[in-house]
This record gives structure tokens, C-alpha cells and sequence, in this order.
């Protein structure tokens, strides 16, 4: 019986393994052009970070750039690059290293008072993994305004 238990626990974590490889090896490469796709279709002049998410500054801001430890009030849409709203909201406050990865590169490249356009590839939002009614390897949109800072 140990050794049934142990078999199965060894085919478990193997094909859990198998199925994260498979996950993660999909997206960036196979984003790019979905992205770029958006970016013709929006008319959208955004700049490559070295993170490989893109960003478009609206407005600058004012005053202090947010820090991952900092506390942020945020108003957002996030749309689905075929422009279907997933989420939105006018005030959330929290701390910016509670966000999925995308905003804790994106949003400390404005002020207070800023707004800015982000598209994350999924390795930077939910990757692999379904989150509410946003699908696995989803690149997702965002307009930001930075209400607040702390």
C-alpha cells in the first residue's frame, strides 16, 4: 500500500511539473504580435519597458512617484485587448506591492495626480492561472489614474 500511495504521489507531482513547463513556455513571443495588433488598431504610441510590459504616459503627475511600499489610491479600467472591460473601478486603495507585477512596474513611472495606459503580458499579471473572468495567459489593458499616494 506505501508504495501505491507513493506511486501516485510521484505521478502527481510529475505531471503538475509537465503542466506548469507547458504553461509558462507559452506567451511573450506569441503576445507580441496580439499586443503590437493593439497598439495599430488603438492608434497607441506606448514604449517598451525593460520589463517588457508597455506603457503610455498620459499625464505625468505631480509630487511623489509611489515606491512598492507605498499606499496608493488608484481609479483603473482593465479591458481585454479586444476591448471587453473586465474590471474597473474610480477608488481602490491598497499597497502598490499587492498588485499583480505589471502595476508594481508600471505605476511608479508616474506621480501623483498621473494617468497612464499599461498592457502587461500575462507573465506579468496572472500568467498561467485563471483569476476571476480573466483567462489564463491573458494580456490585459489598463487606463490608471493615481489618485493618491502615502
Amino acid at each position: 500500500m506505501k508504495s501505491i500511495l507513493t506511486c501516485f504521489f510521484l505521478i502527481l507531482i510529475s505531471t503538475s511539473c509537465m503542466k506548469d513547463q507547458a504553461c509558462t513556455a507559452s506567451a511573450p513571443a506569441s503576445e507580441e504580435s496580439k499586443i503590437q495588433d493593439f497598439f495599430i488598431a488603438n492608434s497607441m504610441m506606448a514604449t517598451k519597458h525593460s520589463s517588457g510590459i508597455y506603457f503610455e504616459i498620459m499625464s505625468p503627475g505631480f509630487g511623489i512617484a509611489p515606491t512598492s511600499s507605498s499606499e496608493i489610491t488608484v481609479g483603473y479600467v482593465g479591458k481585454f485587448l479586444n476591448g471587453t472591460i473586465f474590471d474597473q473601478n474610480s477608488r481602490i486603495k491598497n499597497h502598490l506591492n499587492n498588485f499583480i507585477e505589471g502595476w508594481k512596474l508600471g505605476i511608479p513611472l508616474i506621480k501623483k495626480g498621473g494617468t497612464i495606459r499599461l498592457v502587461i503580458p500575462s507573465a506579468y499579471a496572472y500568467g498561467c492561472t485563471s483569476y476571476g473572468n480573466i483567462p489564463e495567459n491573458s494580456v490585459l489593458y489598463f487606463e490608471i489614474n493615481l489618485i493618491d499616494v502615502q
